[in-house]
């Protein structure tokens, strides 16, 4: 939808912007053509700025949108982190669940020997006590000697020995047994707040893995907004240029007629032009009997950066071809998809290049992503297009005459390029076509 949005501003500003050229006054002074001249400079410095700022902002947006999916990674890498100990934490609550159960079943067999042994203990407490000491005077008094006394006393003072030191043996194992019992409670509880903590954790990061998630999407529409400002602004630099050489041409037939009526104006002025023509006449007719070893050396020249059925030469001559024309991934946004609008020459740095056919050269600057650019407007709707120009190397001005095959520049690797080459485009009514076709 976004991309059906863009093509519709894209048609209604060149609408807007190629309205005016069909409705200036006949008599509109060259004055008034540099004002609004001026006025399409301005135009074009702005939308160079806008292009460079959503350049930049696709830029960004493609440097956060890597950094928030290595984040997310790492990210999904801590929640594999926290499944793991998540795991085994569940293994150690198992085992002591598992320890809780042995525990209360030694307790409560322990309980029941305890339990056991207190009865028979309390049967004899309460047997010592109810007979007192007339059950243990019985006992000793029934020896049948003195020996057998002795025994006696020795066995009743061994059986109540062996109550006691039972009874405190088994309070100590109560305790000792008790004791475990809350420890193992303890690591129970601990466990389960672990498992508890681990699992807020994990929700955690699942939020952040969500909120990654909407960053990447942000960032996307980021980049998808800001290569839609590109091209708008891209088209937009198109038609101004289209408006600038209108302007430029319709000044120069503005200059020319005004020469006309001052000539016309002065009589004088007109006998000396016409002499100065006739002499014009019969030197370009002497320069043509001897044009023909000049012209078959232009020719020849010409004929060194051809190559193909087309109208127009190659730039630089047979070089090879880097990068056809067509979709490909981009080798600097990495983009995949991107339309490639002219084809790539494999040049070194500093080759000459030379113009496809005669015509008007309308940029000869900086370009956008272009970096230093030629644009040569052949008539017609058709111009070519030579981009990533070295620092320094444009061999031409804007608004100057070019003939085909003259040196109008050097190869180099500025603006969005990743080694020196030629991009070369041919465009139709400010629209790229395939090069191919015309070379």
């Amino acid at each position: 939808m976004k991309k059906i949005v863009a093509g519709i501003a894209v048609i209604l500003l060149a609408a807007t912007m190629f309205g005016p050229s069909d409705g200036y006054a006949k008599k509109t002074s060259v004055a008034e053509i540099d004002k609004q001249l001026k006025q399409l400079q301005q135009e074009v410095k702005a939308a160079k700025a806008a292009q460079e700022k959503a350049d930049s902002r696709n830029q960004e947006a493609q440097h956060y949108k890597n950094k928030t999916t290595l984040n997310l990674d790492y990210v999904l890498g801590q929640i594999e982190q926290v499944k793991g100990e998540m795991t085994t934490i569940s293994g150690k609550i198992a085992s002591t669940e598992q320890s809780l159960t042995v525990t209360a079943t030694e307790l409560d067999e322990a309980e029941a020997r305890v339990a056991s042994r207190e009865k028979l203990l309390e049967s004899r407490v309460r047997l010592m006590y109810t007979d007192g000491a007339v059950s243990y005077l019985d006992v000793l008094l029934s020896s049948t000697s003195f020996s057998d006394f002795l025994d006696r006393a020795d066995s009743l003072k061994m059986i109540v020995d062996q109550d006691q030191d039972l009874l405190v043996q088994h309070k100590l194992d109560k305790q000792t047994v008790i004791a475990k019992k809350q420890e193992l409670e303890g690591r129970y509880a601990t466990a389960k707040q672990l498992y508890t903590d681990l699992e807020s954790q994990r929700s955690l990061l699942k939020e952040k893995e969500a909120e990654k998630q909407q960053l990447i999407a942000y960032y996307d529409e980021e980049i998808q907004e800001s290569e839609i400002i590109s091209a708008e602004q891209d088209a937009k630099l198109v038609q101004l240029a289209t408006n600038r050489s209108a302007l430029e041409a319709k000044k120069d037939k503005i200059k020319a007629e005004e020469a006309a009526r001052k000539a016309a104006a002065a009589k004088a002025e007109a006998a000396r032009r016409a002499a100065a023509a006739a002499a014009r006449a019969s030197a370009a007719a002497k320069a043509a009997k001897s044009a023909g070893g000049s012209d078959r050396s232009s020719i020849a020249s010409a004929e060194e950066y051809s190559g193909g059925d087309g109208p127009y030469l190659r730039p630089v001559g047979f070089a090879r071809i880097s990068s056809p024309f067509g979709y490909r991934t981009h080798p600097v946004t990495h983009q995949v998809g991107k339309l490639h609008t002219g084809v790539d020459f494999a040049v070194p740095q500093g080759t000459n290049i030379h113009a496809a056919d005669s015509g008007t050269v309308i940029v000869a600057e900086w370009y956008s992503g272009y970096g230093y650019c030629v644009i040569i407007d052949h008539g017609g709707g058709v111009w070519t297009l030579y981009g990533h120009i070295r620092q320094g190397g444009i061999r031409v001005k804007q608004g100057e005459r070019v003939e085909r095959g003259q040196t109008i520049a050097e190869s180099g690797s500025t603006g969005r390029s990743t080694g020196p080459h030629l991009h070369f485009e041919v465009r139709i009514n400010g629209k790229p076509v395939n090069p191919m076709p015309y070379l």
